[in-house]
């Protein structure tokens, strides 16, 4: 019996060992740049499971985003994040981020084009249930995710975190075919009052099955402990951030039902 006993502990414990978090680096192309993106999984999950986009902020993929994907994979999910900058376009200070997202902000059709790069390659993962998708970002990334959404894309949910809100057309919110999920710092001195307004109305108006969550005392970047410069106007909030991350595991509970 004890070497029976020993034997299956002996068996669990190498499957234990086996099973662990993956992360494997992708790159793929679109209009012409390379791109680089980061796949993770748990490889103890088998068969295709919920696949969730994670879309960067200003600074491009980051330890903060890969270690994001690696939480979702904890939570049974495959997790890509995207690379909407290139392999060749890495801002290495806070100038050239700005630069960068203005870039794509200024340019809605290239943005959309980079992000649906990224979602085709969380499809052709083979992990991830095609019919079971949604995509989350931060800052810059909140406003990429919802470029997506209003680009039609064949999603299940999106989830913004301090991301920003403004259109330059918002018609295209009648394009959107999935829930939406706005987590925002409630005295975020960033989003425009006029930005905000004039989201909600969008939404309103395309009758999205839509959600904005404020919390109170958070600013811009609360769910991010280093957002790459120093400013009272963007700061860590653990409240937030714990918040904002618990209610997106109840939005990806009612969507992925």
């Amino acid at each position: 019996m004890k070497t029976i006993l020993l034997s299956a502990a002996l068996l669990a414990g190498a499957a234990s060992a086996h099973a662990a978090i993956q992360s494997k680096t992708i790159e793929y192309q679109q209009g012409g740049a390379t791109l680089q993106g980061v796949l993770v999984w748990d490889d103890a999950v088998s068969g295709p499971r919920p696949g969730v986009l994670v879309v960067h902020q200003w600074l491009g993929i980051t330890e903060y985003e890969k270690h994001r994907a690696t939480l979702l994979a904890q939570l049974g999910y495959v997790a890509f994040c995207a690379d909407i900058y290139g392999q060749d376009a890495r801002p290495k200070n806070v100038a050239e981020a700005g630069a960068a997202a203005g870039k794509y902000k200024a340019n809605r059709a290239l943005l959309r084009g980079r992000v649906t790069a990224g979602l085709e390659q969380l499809k052709q993962s083979g992990l991830a249930d095609p019919k079971r998708l949604a995509a989350i970002g931060y800052c810059f990334g909140g406003t990429t995710v919802l470029e997506l959404a209003r680009s039609g894309a064949e999603i299940q949910g999106i989830v913004s975190f301090h991301g920003g809100l403004d259109s330059p057309a918002p018609a295209d919110g009648r394009n959107i075919k999935c829930p939406v999920l706005v987590c925002h710092g409630a005295d975020d001195p960033f989003e425009k009052p006029e930005d905000l307004a004039a989201f909600e109305s969008e939404m309103r108006e395309a009758k999205v099955d839509w959600r904005l969550i404020k919390y109170g005392g958070a600013v811009h970047s609360f769910t991010q402990p280093d957002p790459g410069f120093v400013n009272p106007g963007a700061r860590y909030n653990e409240k937030a951030d714990q918040r904002s991350w618990a209610d997106m595991k109840l939005f990806f509970a009612e969507i992925f039902k």
